[in-house]
């Protein structure tokens, strides 16, 4: 058997990958397997059974094409990579999305597409329509706002907004979030099939929803214009301008759309009104215009579809959407009510384990309380012996206060009686006092007189003598005689007897006056009598000045010791009483006055 002659065996299976917008999923095919069976596994296998809205992608060369239904999968211009690479995405939309999508995955799936066509600026939106769709999109995600768990910053790994948006205003990252959040706060209650639901309502009205383009030109010159195939009709646009049609035709006012295939395609599209002109437009490229004619095929008869009554399956679909929403509905709200129910719960848990906490606070304050008391309770009753103790040492205090000041009483009696006595000799001796400073004065005087007297004595007897040398040199040459006046001196008088006179009768009595002799120890014996009394004076004087020193110190010895009694009975009276020992008691000045004023007399005499 020749190994050339053999032929190369073809494998029977291919592999394929299918990128839906939120999976990738691998099948082994088969070689003879057309485009409907493999798009049907994928719809199986997704769940979705709304299938007429959706196909599989592919790429080719510069361009992309849908895989065709009834024809075989490899017969086609698909890539010849292994696996082979499709894309199953909605190739038509909808009218009116609340209407048409039926299932939830239908809905989940065409908000995925819109959003990422969003978000890659295939649809234009405007900012404050890219924040609102942003916020249903994250309430899709992230459910109900909660403060609690959704910190600030945690958008900061999602993608919710264009990037035109995010250039066009001077706003951070922060300042945008907070304005999703804002929007995202009001949303709460809302399930995520509605917030989907609610996102894609938001963008059926955007004006590039739903379109696609394609560039033609109107003749074979010119080549500025576009070319839009959605679910309401065909719509011309300016290349510069996707927004705003130039001229529309709807599927309703459309007649026919044909084409012929020649060195350059030309479509013509013919108005129902056939007073209305035909329009045509040329485009050079063959797999765009089959791709247009594949677009504008399904998407009339789509539009047909919906105007006519729903077929069994559709209808039986949207029982069952009803069925299931009703279903979701209860669900939500015996969701909601466990929810409110256990919030309310978790609330009283934490009001109970606060209670708690704060219970046992309280009671471990009572505890500490009652140790505190407990503790003031033994020193209280220690104090309170101690004060007993005290106070027996305070009463037995006292008592020996009141004897004490009984004691001192009695001394004070004694004293009083004492200076009394003091004071009765205070009086004898002041009395005294003033007699010898009388009895002074008048001696004063006397020896003042006397002192005259004795003077005038010398003057006279000096006189005498002059003149009795006189006489004497002529008749007596011995005796001494002389002169004196009876009035003048009459206590000269007094201590002397006159002698005898002699014979002869020298002695002459004139009128008024008398002679007198005398002799030397007359004179002399007067002198010492004066003399005499003077010391007799001066003795007496020395001998009161001692008494009154003498009367001075017991004055003084009595005052301190009268202050050191008062001063013992007020500190033993503080002590018994509890209060502060005050200072000695220091008698008032004015009490002292008279005693000086008497001790500075008696000084004085």
């Amino acid at each position: 058997m020749s190994i050339l002659g053999l032929k190369k065996k073809q494998p029977k299976t291919f592999k394929v990958k299918v990128i839906t917008m939120d999976a990738e999923m691998e099948f082994s095919c088969e070689v003879k397997w057309k485009g409907k069976d493999l798009f049907d596994l994928v719809c199986r296998t997704v769940g979705l059974r709304e299938t007429w809205f959706f196909g599989l992608r592919y790429t080719v060369k510069d361009t992309y094409a849908w895989l065709k239904t009834e024809k075989r999968v490899l017969d086609q211009e698909v890539p010849k990579d292994s696996p082979i690479t499709f894309h199953f995405l909605a190739k038509f939309f909808p009218e009116k999305v609340e209407e048409e999508l039926v299932q939830e995955i239908t809905q989940h799936l065409f908000f995925l597409q819109v959003k990422k066509q969003i978000l890659d600026e295939e649809i234009f939106c405007s900012p404050e329509a890219s924040v609102l769709l942003a916020s249903y999109a994250v309430q899709a995600k992230y459910g109900d706002y909660e403060p609690n768990f959704h910190k600030p910053g945690f958008l900061a790994q999602d993608e919710l907004l264009p990037k035109r948006v995010l250039m066009q205003y001077q706003m951070t990252a922060d300042m945008w979030e907070e304005k999703i959040t804002a929007w995202y706060a009001e949303h709460r209650g809302i399930a995520r099939d509605e917030a989907e639901m609610d996102y894609l309502k938001i963008a059926q009205d955007l004006d590039m929803y739903g379109v696609s383009y394609f560039a033609i030109t109107q003749n074979k010159r010119d080549t500025d214009l576009l070319l839009g195939v959605d679910a309401q009709g065909l719509h011309i646009y300016s290349p510069n301008s996707k927004l705003n049609p130039n001229k529309s035709f709807p599927w309703s006012g459309i007649r026919n759309i044909s084409y012929s295939e020649k060195e350059v395609t030309t479509f013509t599209i013919k108005p129902l009104d056939k007073k209305k002109d035909v329009f045509k437009f040329y485009s050079s490229q063959l797999r765009v215009n089959k791709l247009i004619l594949q677009l504008c095929i399904g998407n009339h008869d789509l539009f047909m579809r919906r105007r006519k009554v729903d077929s069994i399956e559709v209808q039986q679909m949207k029982s069952q959407a009803k069925e299931e929403k009703a279903r979701k509905k209860v669900e939500r709200q015996i969701l909601a009510r466990e929810k409110q129910m256990r919030e309310e719960a978790e609330r009283a848990k934490e009001e109970m384990e606060r209670r708690l906490f704060q219970l046992q606070d309280e009671a471990r304050l009572a505890n500490e309380a009652l140790l505190r008391s407990e503790e003031t309770a033994d020193l209280l009753a220690e104090k309170a012996q101690i004060a007993e103790e005290e106070a027996k040492l305070l009463a037995h205090k006292a008592a020996e206060a009141e004897q004490e000041r009984q004691r001192i009483e009695a001394t004070a009696l004694k004293t009083k009686e004492e200076k009394r006595l003091m004071e009765q000799k205070m009086r004898e001796a002041e009395q005294l006092a003033v007699k010898l400073v009388e009895q002074s004065e008048r001696r004063s005087k006397e020896a003042d007189h006397l002192k005259q007297d004795l003077t005038e004595a010398k003057d006279a007897e000096r006189r005498a003598k002059q003149k009795l040398l006189e006489i004497t040199k002529t008749s007596y040459p011995v005796q001494k005689t002389i002169t004196l006046t009876k009035t003048s001196y009459p206590l000269i008088a007094a201590y002397s007897t006159p002698p005898p006179p002699p014979e002869g009768g020298d002695l002459a009595l004139g009128s008024g006056s008398m002679r007198i002799d005398f002799k030397d120890s007359d004179m002399k014996r007067l002198s010492m009598e004066i003399e005499r009394e003077r010391l007799e004076y001066v003795e007496k004087s020395k001998h009161l000045q001692d008494q009154l020193k003498e009367l001075k110190s017991e004055i003084e010895s009595l005052k301190l010791e009268e202050q050191q009694q008062q001063a013992g009975v007020y500190s033993l009276r503080n002590e018994a009483r509890g209060y502060p020992p005050e200072p000695p008691y220091m008698p008032h000045s004015n009490r002292n006055s008279a005693y000086m004023a008497q001790m500075a007399f008696f000084e004085e005499v």
